[in-house]
């Protein structure tokens, strides 16, 4: 990759980082950018969307399931 196409895509990475600041999505740098190649490799953003909105249910524990595990553990 040449210097001014490196710059570019450093400016655009910027550039989606900032609008998904401002769209509260939570994504960081590195993460944004693996879905941005994703999507120019023809992946469906929607189907990524689902995916990211999918991870994040199951890695966030949900507070019926804190109360099981909480009252389960009492002797």
């Amino acid at each position: 990759m040449d210097l001014e196409a490196a710059r570019t895509a450093r400016e655009s990475l910027d550039l989606a980082f900032q609008m998904s600041n401002i769209l509260d999505t939570g994504l960081d740098r590195h993460t944004l950018s693996i879905l941005i190649s994703l999507c120019e490799l023809g992946v469906n953003p929607e189907a990524l969307a689902a995916v990211v909105k999918q991870l994040r249910r199951e890695s966030t524990p949900s507070s019926s399931s804190e109360g099981a595990t909480a009252s389960s553990s009492l002797p």
